[in-house]
Formats: C-alpha cells, structure tokens, sequence
C-alpha cells in the first residue's frame, strides 16, 4: 500500500500538470484572450471599411491544392478547457487514492507528518477547487493558477518532504490528531484557493488601471475583477471559521500534552499571525472606507503566514511543535 501511494503521487502530479496545461492553451486562446479580440476588431474593421453597394462575391469553390482551413482558436480553447476540466478530476481520484493507500499503509489518518499535512491539504485544495468550479465555470480561467499551486506544493512534498510511513511519535497519538489537525487541513487547502482568486483579483485590477508591468497584462484573460473578488472573500468567509475553530482545538490539546494553553511556541505564533491576518481582512472587507484592493492585499499576506508557518517553522525554527518528519 505504502508503494501504491507513492506512485499514485507520482500520476496525480502528471495528471495535475496536463491539467495545467490543458487550461494554459484556454486561457491564451479563449474567449477573453488578445489574439482572439486582435481578431474580432480586424473582422470588424474590414466589415466596416466595405461599401454597402459592393456587390457580395460568390463563395468560390476549393480548390484541390488549397490547404485545410486552420484550426479555430476558439474551439480549441474550449475543447482545451473540457480536458482540462477532466484532467483536474482525474488528478483528484488518483490523489485521494493516493491519500488513501497511505492510511491503509499506517493504520492511522494519514497526517501524521508534513508530508503527509501537505498532501492532505492539496487535496482539500483541489476539492475546493471543483466545487468553485461546478458552481462558478467563467471562473475556470483560475484553474490555470490553481493547478501551478498544486504541482509546485506536491512536487516539492514528494521530492523534498517526503517521509516513510513510521508510527506516530508518542505526542500526536491522541484523538486531538483527528479533530485539530483535520481543521487544519481543510482551512489551509481551502485558503489556497482563496489565495489564488486573491492574487488574480490584485492582477485583474491592475490590467483594469492601465497597469503594464508583469504580472497585469495577464488580467486581460481573467474573468470580471468584481467576480474574483467576491469568490475570493467567500472562500476566506468559508475557511476563516475552520482555521479559528483548529487554532483553538490546538490550545486545548497543548493544555493537555504540556499543561498550559498558549505558550507562544513559534507554531502557535505564525498560526495567529496567519488568523489576525485573515481577521483583518474580512474585517477590511467589511468595512466600506477601506478599498478592496487594500483587503485583497492582506489576504494575501495571510497565505504568506501560513506558508512561513508551514515551511519556515517545520523546517528551519525549533520549538515543541517539532513533528514534520522531515530528516
């Protein structure tokens, strides 16, 4: 089981990638794309330009040696975005079977180490995504952005985080494991995708104020700037919730392991650092003098802390929350 589910890894990263660049090809020849408005406003210019008596040629026939018509951007486009749509599924089944056969292997929940909070995570990340996305499709350009995420986290889970299934060390083998940790997971997937529709709503805007420097021109192919923005202070709406009830769920079990509820260890640290930042910005949100661009700004700054806390705390800061693994 442990080999099964590193090889399903192993293809869910693959199937993840082709997805990505299934919604690269629809996102640079969709609809919204530059070639395709370049197009339309040449059509439209030579409408324009021809008389109205002018008589209409006759469609003349094709000849032999001519070759095949080109192909249509635009259906390309969306029959890239259709694959990509059954890329990212596919993706999906060969992770949760890869999740899966990982707790089979352990006997456990399958989070018990970073590598495992992180392939957990994405997975929520990517179930967060099909269910925008089954809801909202004009927002399948952000897939594009979402699936880079995935293949960067995964790929660096596997290659550099990676970790053979041992039993669980003596202060995690508690039912706190299953409730605390849990939240986590789902807050933290759920927040990368808020953190992708964050970051393309910062990069519509900016297109939408003339602005040219990279990353902006690639806002000419997102959807509408007020609608990334209202699915992004959704998701945070949705997750902020789950991350408080984990921050305080890991008060009470630290009040059990070590006898005290808050003792500003580093990971308790960067965990409230992330939630003041997401506090702060539905609040900013919230409150109408304060722009939304402003907002958006600091939601991404909470993904920022949570991915010091992730990365920067488990890797390079010792505390009592010394439990990635990672060797």
């Amino acid at each position: 089981m442990a080999a099964l589910s590193d090889q399903l890894l192993v293809f869910a990263i693959l199937a993840y990638t082709l997805a990505m660049l299934a919604y690269a090809v629809e996102y640079s020849f969709g609809t919204r794309s530059l070639v395709n408005r370049v197009a339309t406003r040449s059509l439209v210019s030579v409408g324009a330009g021809s008389s109205p008596e002018a008589p209409v040629s006759p469609v003349q026939p094709v000849q032999p040696d001519v070759p095949a018509e080109p192909v249509d951007p635009v259906r390309t486009a969306a029959l890239a975005g259709r694959a990509a749509l059954a890329l990212t599924l596919l993706g999906w089944a060969l992770h949760l079977g890869c999740v899966v056969t990982r707790g089979l292997a352990a006997h456990r929940v399958p989070w018990g180490n970073m590598y495992e909070f992180v392939l957990a995570a994405c997975l929520v990340g990517a179930t967060a995504w099909l269910l925008v996305l089954g809801r909202r499709p004009a927002l399948r350009p952000l897939g594009l952005f979402v699936t880079l995420a995935l293949v960067l986290l995964l790929g660096i889970d596997g290659m550099l985080l990676y970790t053979k299934i041992v039993p669980l060390a003596p202060a995690l083998n508690s039912y706190w494991l299953k409730i605390h940790v849990t939240a986590a997971i789902i807050a933290s997937g759920t927040f990368l995708v808020g953190f992708a529709a964050a970051a393309m709503t910062l990069v519509r805007t900016g297109y939408d104020a003339g602005k040219t420097r990279f990353p902006y021109p690639l806002g000419a192919r997102m959807p509408a700037a007020d609608a990334l923005e209202r699915i992004t202070f959704r998701i945070h709406a949705f997750a902020f919730p789950i991350w408080t009830f984990a921050v305080i769920c890991g008060a009470i079990w630290a009040e059990a392991a070590w006898g005290r509820y808050w003792g500003w260890d580093p990971k308790e640290t960067w965990s409230f650092i992330a939630w003041v930042c997401y506090a702060g910005y539905l609040h900013a949100r919230a409150t109408p003098s304060v722009k939304r661009t402003v907002a958006t700004w600091i939601a991404v700054l909470g993904w920022v802390a949570m991915m010091v806390n992730l990365f920067g705390v488990n890797l390079f800061i010792a505390g009592l929350h010394s439990y990635a693994g990672v060797k």
